[in-house]
């Protein structure tokens, strides 16, 4: 096909395969540019060689049934399962049961989307206000504040009421409360996307850094250098569905857009109303499953522990592979925790990790350094091509994920988990489901044009 019916996509993440599918099996030519030397984007699956089991870097968990990602894996007969198990905290009195998801339950339940926006903090200070003298009420606060920075990796103090609120209605229409891992990972999905393209011919040139997109109406040319030398592309559209993160970056940063003409103020402001929640996560593999034969009490020890919380201020959140029995533990730095362990070698989060799980579960460090075999590590804050986890609003965010979506003059075109309209942010399915929304809207521009 020739320029006038080609499309080029920035970004080889779940937004922009799921466009370029939807694109290309609508008969349009499709180019795919992306950073890194690999597809995916925050989708990041290795696989241990020692257990032969995925180990997830980026997205992990899917979060309810969303048909996005439901009906790909299950046309493809892979395997999903739920996650279950027991979740166990560790208080003052040392591992006890969790048994405070109600009462923060009904502290969110509280927010509604008729009143006005506010930050969740001020929105807590206002709602339940107990001068400390309430002590099940401040627990349940001190919970609550936990769930929205580990679930949503948001500052408390920024991320809004109404953005909460939106994400919440979403999650009941998918069952979100409800986890499940697929077979092989999200390798499954990426494989799945990567078959699709092949079968309909879909460009993909990787390691392709896309510094400046100089754009008119109907017409765009993409400069960008690759270990092949600097390329300059044609196209009569192009879709962005590079990381908010990256959106936000300055030109002249490694992996940032410059836009010639730039993008008009009101696309600006709708990026400072969003912000990129902060992650570090780590992955060890121990020799055993050590943790089994911890017995918090007489009738119950943790070998169907699940999840492992607490106030640790360095990995707060653990989890386990159940229902499969690995001998892998994941831990979870978000917020100010993942702030702290930002641009810090490997070694020093793994040596991190392990003091914390000595903490938490009084394991001697000499035990766990005997037990302790691997570790997996990706600073997503770090990698110039994402610059932080994934989308959350902050206060007067309502209608930015719109004003992100919106196309210019029919040329520009924009997804990505950030632009997703449905309450879906910083989750595969709100990426896959922001590619369908822009591919289709790509079409229209196409048609509009001949008509």
């Amino acid at each position: 096909m020739s320029d006038k019916n080609s499309v080029i996509v920035i970004g080889a993440g779940a937004a922009g395969m799921s466009a370029a599918v939807e694109l290309a099996e609508a008969g349009f030519a499709v180019s795919i540019l992306e950073a890194r030397e690999r597809i995916g984007g925050r989708m990041f699956t290795q696989r241990d060689p020692a257990i032969d089991a995925p180990i997830e870097l980026g997205a992990e968990f899917i979060h309810g049934k969303p048909q996005e990602t439901w009906k790909l894996l299950q046309a493809h007969n892979v395997p999903i399962t739920e996650v279950d198990g027991d979740s166990w905290c560790v208080t003052e009195n040392g591992l006890t049961s969790c048994d405070f998801f109600s009462d923060v339950d009904k502290i969110l339940e509280k927010m509604s989307e008729h009143d006005p926006d506010e930050s969740f903090l001020y929105f807590l200070e206002r709602c339940f206000s107990s001068d400390g003298h309430d002590t099940k009420l401040e627990e349940a606060k001190r919970r609550a504040i936990r769930y929205v920075s580990g679930f949503n990796a948001a500052d408390p103090g920024l991320v809004g009421t109404q953005w909460l609120v939106k994400e919440m209605r979403a999650e009941e229409q998918i069952e979100g409360e409800r986890a499940f891992h697929a077979g092989n990972g999200y390798a499954d999905l990426v494989a799945i996307f990567r078959e699709r393209m092949a079968k309909n011919r879909v460009s993909i040139e990787t390691e392709t850094v896309v510094e400046r997109v100089k754009w008119k109406a109907g017409a765009a040319e993409i400069f960008a250098p690759s270990p092949r030398g600097a390329v300059t592309l044609a196209a009569a559209r192009v879709l962005v569905t590079v990381p908010l993160g990256v959106l936000q970056a300055d030109a002249g940063n490694i992996g940032a857009l410059e836009f010639v003409p730039g993008l008009p103020a009101q696309k600006r402001e709708a990026m400072r109303k969003l912000e990129m929640g902060k992650v570090i996560r780590v992955v060890l593999r121990f020799r055993h499953r050590f943790w089994d034969d911890i017995r918090p009490t007489k009738s119950k020890d943790l070998s169907s522990m699940s999840f492992l919380l607490s106030d640790d201020e360095w990995f707060p959140t653990w989890w386990t592979t159940v229902p499969r029995k690995l001998p892998l533990l994941t831990g979870w730095a978000p917020f100010e925790a993942g702030e702290r362990l930002s641009g810090k070698s490997c070694d020093f989060v793994t040596e991190k990790s392990l003091e914390t799980l000595h903490h938490l579960l009084g394991v001697s460090k000499e035990d766990l350094e005997g037990e302790f075999e691997a570790a997996y590590f990706h600073d997503w804050q770090s990698d110039p091509f994402s610059r932080g986890a994934y989308s959350y609003g902050k206060i007067g965010a309502n209608a930015a994920q719109e004003e992100l979506a919106r196309p210019l003059e029919g040329t520009l075109f924009f997804a990505g988990e950030a632009t997703d309209l449905t309450g879906n942010n910083g989750t595969v399915h709100g990426a896959i489901a922001s590619g369908q929304r822009a591919a289709k809207e790509i079409v229209q521009s196409f048609t509009s044009r001949r008509k």
